[in-house]
């Protein structure tokens, strides 16, 4: 996948683009990033994949800083860089964990731009936050002064707790730690867990019965981050 930016509404935004054909939106969740989708993407065929990275998080994540970071929000920037990037006419969105909230969130704000919706062990309702995360956003200011060697000892745990192939998990860790300390490490997990609020996804929960696209839900037998 090739990196991309742009600035639409005046934010600086990233996405990783592969392929030609159907537009096929895919956004991460946390604590990840658009290599979340390193491996998806080369299967996906027939269709112009891009790997859009929410604002606050990867290498994105100093662009977060005073900003609105919630799981409504990232549904607006997404609508943005959509309409920017020429998908007005809308593409498929396909979300995990947190990006699965920000398309239900879309589809139902944004209908014009949701051809269809794959969710993927995507937070709803008022499932969610998971326990690393509510960890995170419990310990706070305690948490963001924690040393980068103890960061990296524990976000290496959070992910192994969505891996069932030890090599998988370390590339994961390999893939994505490096944006996270890039960023100030600690700190930039705790401002993500601070955005979080179930009330963005309980404020359509009364509308995604009646959206009217084509959707698959994926859903793996042990809940986790599975980045």
């Amino acid at each position: 996948m090739e990196p991309r930016a742009v600035e639409a509404g005046g934010v600086a935004m990233r996405w990783e683009e592969a392929g030609e054909g159907t537009p096929v939106v895919f956004v991460h969740g946390i604590p990840t990033s658009p290599r979340l989708w390193r491996h998806v993407v080369p299967g996906v065929r027939g269709a112009r994949s891009m790997a859009w990275e929410m604002v606050g998080y990867g290498a994105s994540a100093p662009e977060g800083r005073d900003r609105d970071i919630s799981v409504a929000m990232q549904a607006r920037y997404l609508a943005l860089w959509m309409r920017e990037v020429g998908l007005g006419d809308g593409a498929v969105v396909v979300g995990h964990d947190l990006g699965g909230g920000v398309a239900q969130i879309l589809a139902v704000r944004h209908p014009e731009l949701v051809r269809g919706l794959v969710l993927m062990n995507c937070v709803s309702y008022d499932s969610w936050p998971i326990a690393p995360v509510r960890a995170v956003r419990a310990a706070g200011g305690l948490f963001g002064r924690m040393p980068n060697s103890a960061f990296r000892r524990f976000y290496a745990a959070f992910l192994r707790g969505g891996h069932d192939d030890r090599g998988r998990w370390r590339e994961s860790v390999s893939e994505h730690l490096p944006l996270y300390e890039g960023a100030g490490g600690a700190g930039a997990l705790v401002r993500q867990t601070r955005s979080l609020d179930v009330r963005d996804t309980l404020g359509v929960s009364a509308q995604i019965p009646y959206l009217d696209v084509p959707a698959r839900i994926v859903w793996g037998r042990r809940t986790g981050s599975s980045p």
